[in-house]
Parts: structure tokens; sequence; C-alpha cells
């Protein structure tokens, strides 16, 4: 289903909105948490990006999972179930909050360490970071009114960028 999107230069307000989600996170699930990582474009300075902030929050055990969404609940956030990639769940943003996706991840979690091999590696290849931004211009310029269109046109350059990010892991 088509839907438009934005795309924005990198803005530094990016890591202090992260950092105002991990306070929280961090408060809320205290020593259930083993790492609250900012991940996603808006992680890499100089990389354009939706302007949504991605948070994997990833859980000391998989026995807190439970407590772990009856805390999340309390603030708002609905439970979203693993939208298809295992050892992830997905929990809805409370619309009274600024944009953002929150994933909750369980010890082990392969998409949770994709994620920091791919932002740790494009934070220290400023060449890949600008052929990354190049490419989502050019996408969007193409495909604003699809967000398919977008997502599927960069998936071939991402899928290459992790393979570069985990052989040098």
């Amino acid at each position: 289903m088509p839907s438009s999107l934005i795309i924005k230069a990198y803005d530094p307000q990016w890591p202090i909105l992260f950092e105002e989600l991990r306070v929280k996170f961090s408060e809320l699930l205290g020593n259930m948490v083993s790492a609250i990582e900012h991940v996603g474009s808006t992680s890499v300075p100089g990389l354009a990006a939706k302007p949504i902030i991605d948070l994997d929050v990833l859980l000391a055990s998989a026995a807190d999972w439970p407590e772990t969404i009856r805390r999340v609940a309390t603030l708002g956030y609905e439970h979203e179930g693993d939208l298809g990639i295992v050892g992830r769940e997905a929990f809805r943003t409370p619309p009274t909050l600024f944009a953002h996706h929150l994933y909750v991840c369980l010890p082990n979690c392969e998409e949770f360490r994709r994620h920091i091999l791919l932002r740790n590696y494009l934070r220290s290849h400023p060449d890949e970071v600008s052929a990354c931004s190049s490419l989502k211009w050019d996408l969007f310029a193409r495909s604003a009114d699809d967000r398919a269109a977008y997502i599927q046109g960069k998936a071939d350059f991402v899928t290459q960028l992790v393979q570069r990010a985990m052989a040098q892991s």
C-alpha cells in the first residue's frame, strides 16, 4: 500500500531525542536491560534519514519478557509482536510522543547484533554514509509517494553494507 514519506538531512537533535528515550526506558526497566542502543539511520551522523528515532532495548534475560511488556504498556506503548523478526518485538508508539520505533530484543538477538554492526560500520566509513545518503535522496525524488518502492530501492545496497560490516567484525 503506497504511503508518502519524508527524508531529511541529518539532524543533530536526533541523538538528543534518543537520549530522552534511553533515560526513560533505563529508569522503567532497570536491571532487566543490558543495553539500550540508538540504531537506524538517525544514529549515523551525516546520514539522511526518515526523521524517526529507532531504539533497540536488549533484555538481560528472556525471563524478563512478560514484565517488560507490562511495564512498557504503562507508558502507552502497544505490543505488536515480532513483525516477522524472531527475537525482536515491536511496540507501537503512543501518538502523543515524537516519532520513534521501539524494539525490545531478547538476549542473543541476531537483529540487534546486525543493527549495531551496521551502525558502527557506517559511523566509521563516511564514504559509505555519503553513498547511502545519495541513494536515499535519489529514491526519495522518484518514490516520495510510495514507501514500499523506496524501501525496495535501497534493499540491495543495505544488504551489501551489512555484509561489509559483518566481514569487518
